[in-house]
């Protein structure tokens, strides 16, 4: 697990248009969010990209890019952003190599049964690229607004 005040890992993904979003795009530019969900149009999920979105504006004040990942498929983001007309990037990291650089591929038990799963968890990233906030096995109820008041004190 990644801890503050260490390098963020380098990322390049594809998003939901297909075309290719670097870490490195924002360096000395903006801050970025970054944080990692289950899965397209779940309950939990839905909340919290809505609330991300809904702060759009604010995190934009900030100089702050709000980034979501997960490992569905770009066309399975294209679909999630329109259905919510969600204002933010969706990565789509299929192979699940950016979620293991950031360590939320993690086994879980569940009824007895242990799988991998994504443990929901953001990340803020300063614009020199350096992890300002690792916050693992978050809620998605209020979370877009516990981020927004750490990025604006940046």
């Amino acid at each position: 697990m990644l801890e503050k005040h260490q390098q963020a890992p380098q990322f390049s993904s594809k998003n939901q248009f297909n075309e290719s979003v670097n870490l490195s795009d924002y360096l000395g530019k903006n801050n970025v969010v970054l944080y990692f969900y289950p899965k397209d149009d779940t309950p939990g999920c839905t909340i919290e990209a809505n609330q991300f979105t809904q702060l759009a504006g604010e995190f934009a004040k900030a100089d702050t890019v709000v980034i979501g990942v997960s490992k569905d498929s770009c066309a399975s983001h294209a679909d999630f952003i329109n259905k919510f007309d969600l204002k933010l990037d969706l990565l789509a990291d299929v192979d699940g190599e950016l979620c293991e650089s950031y360590g939320v591929w993690q086994e879980r038990e569940k009824n007895g049964v242990k799988s991998m799963a994504m443990l929901r968890s953001t990340f803020i990233i300063d614009k020199q690229g350096v992890l300002v906030e690792a916050a693992y096995g978050v809620t998605p109820e209020g979370h877009a607004q516990e981020i927004l008041e750490k990025v604006k004190i940046l």
